[in-house]
């Protein structure tokens, strides 16, 4: 346990918009589960609430600390169980790094499908308490598709284990789905099952750089309509491609106003290649097959896109949802919100499941005024990704900052379940109080 000043501030919060900043109590890091049993008793007897946190690299606030918290830190639990490749899953504690499961997979032929741009530092367990995505979601989904069984603490100090270690199981309620994206609010996930898939024999990498990102983004359901499945299809602006530019000496920017990079995989991965390479270049797009160090870098550059907080500016990344067919509409909905409310903006999207990260920001000079007109264009950009069909969040989770926007998306009948379910795993409350539902 630490209790000092620079432990309370580097643990009491994520990389999520801070609302009001809170220092947690102490820090504490678990290395067992009896250890997370024990506190949990504790904190059940004391009513102390408890903020689970993997890595702190959500970008929501789930992990931020609240009013007279601890923070219980899992990264200490970073052993990697069993890799059973005949069966295809791994055995994992929460505090295994994503890249590291990776790692130890390809030594089977094997893979972690769930790939978030932050695999690198990321845990398993920060992954499945926020139903993590990334980069390969369009083909292989996110981490509920990945996550078999999971073992929980409840509030109680109770060790449940959830699930089954076969790809196929009905039995009763989806209690492991339930789990997975709960954001640490119904018990702590202490141990983790997880599918692994093959390790492509393959893998292509294509370019297509556009005049404008609405050509682009034409040619992801272009693609669809070719009945092409990429592992990966992502969609940057001209603003990202500066940004990256500039941080990184690329030359994205020159090549294009908009870049839509894809990857194609296994077998097939040559085929479908050509596929789509025809069909990006029938839109207008300059088209190019990467070479290996090439694709590792700009699957790198995408990696980075969202960028480093400048203390200059307000920045809000969001991570909405919408429809693939009404990607093309939104993106110029986008732009025109960015220009009437004054605001600057950068779209990066994971355009293979229609889930955007738009980045609004003002200057900080610009006061009280900017910070208005950055709130409206959050607002409006929410307001019509809901109306064409879509959700506020389609992989960061709702953590503390877009429970403002929860109500609009779920009917208070859904909310008011949700909140039922809450009471009846934690029945006190302390469970990461004020982070993913609406409690009144």
């Amino acid at each position: 346990m630490d209790t000092s000043p620079e432990v309370l501030a580097a643990y009491g919060t994520d990389q999520g918009p801070v609302l009001e900043y809170v220092n947690p109590l102490a820090v504490l890091w678990a290395q067992s589960v009896l250890e997370v049993q024990e506190i949990l008793r504790w904190a059940s007897r004391t009513g102390t609430a408890v903020v689970p946190r993997g890595a702190g690299t959500g970008v929501s606030g789930g992990a931020h600390a609240t009013a007279g918290c601890i923070v219980l830190s899992l990264e200490r639990m970073n052993k990697i169980h069993e890799i059973r490749p005949e069966d295809e899953l791994a055995r994992v504690e929460p505090g295994v790094i994503n890249a590291d499961l990776n790692a130890a997979a390809a030594e089977f032929g094997l893979m972690y499908a769930p790939d978030p741009a932050s695999y690198r530092i990321s845990t398993i367990g920060g992954n499945v308490a926020t139903n993590a995505g990334g980069l390969r979601c369009a083909k292989y989904g996110v981490t509920r598709d990945s996550v078999l069984s999971l073992e929980v603490v409840l509030a109680d100090g109770t060790l449940v284990t959830t699930g089954h270690q076969t790809f196929k199981g009905v039995a009763g309620y989806d209690l492991t789905g339930l789990f997975t994206g709960s954001e640490g609010t119904l018990g702590i996930v202490v141990g983790i099952t997880v599918r692994l898939r093959y390790l492509p024999v393959e893998v292509c990498t294509i370019a297509g750089f556009f005049p404008d990102i609405e050509s682009a983004a034409a040619g992801v359901l272009a693609v669809g309509r070719a009945r092409v499945q990429p592992a990966i299809m992502e969609l940057l602006d001209a603003e990202t491609m500066v940004a990256l530019d500039a941080a990184h000496g690329s030359n994205l920017r020159s090549r294009g106003a908009a870049l839509l990079l894809l990857q194609t995989d296994g077998y097939g991965a040559a085929a479908e290649a050509d596929v789509v390479r025809l069909v990006l270049g029938e839109l207008g797009g300059q088209v190019s097959m990467e070479g290996s160090e090439e694709a590792l870098q700009l699957v790198d550059l995408r990696r980075h896109s969202r960028g480093d907080a400048i203390h200059t500016e307000h920045r809000v990344g969001e991570d909405v949802a919408v429809p693939r067919s009404r990607l093309v509409s939104y993106i110029a909905e986008l732009n025109r919100m960015a220009r009437e409310h004054e605001v600057r903006l950068k779209v990066v999207a994971h355009a293979g499941d229609g889930n955007l990260h738009p980045t609004f920001w003002v200057d900080k000079t610009e006061g009280s005024a900017g910070l208005e007109r950055l709130d409206a264009a959050l607002d409006e950009s929410i307001a019509l990704a809901l109306a064409m069909g879509g959700t506020i969040t389609g992989e960061h989770g709702v953590g503390q900052f877009k429970l403002r926007w929860l109500a609009q998306e779920q009917q208070e009948q859904v909310l008011e379940l949700q909140r039922r379910i809450k009471a009846v795993f934690d029945p006190a409350g302390i469970l990461n109080p004020g982070k993913a539902i609406l409690t009144n």
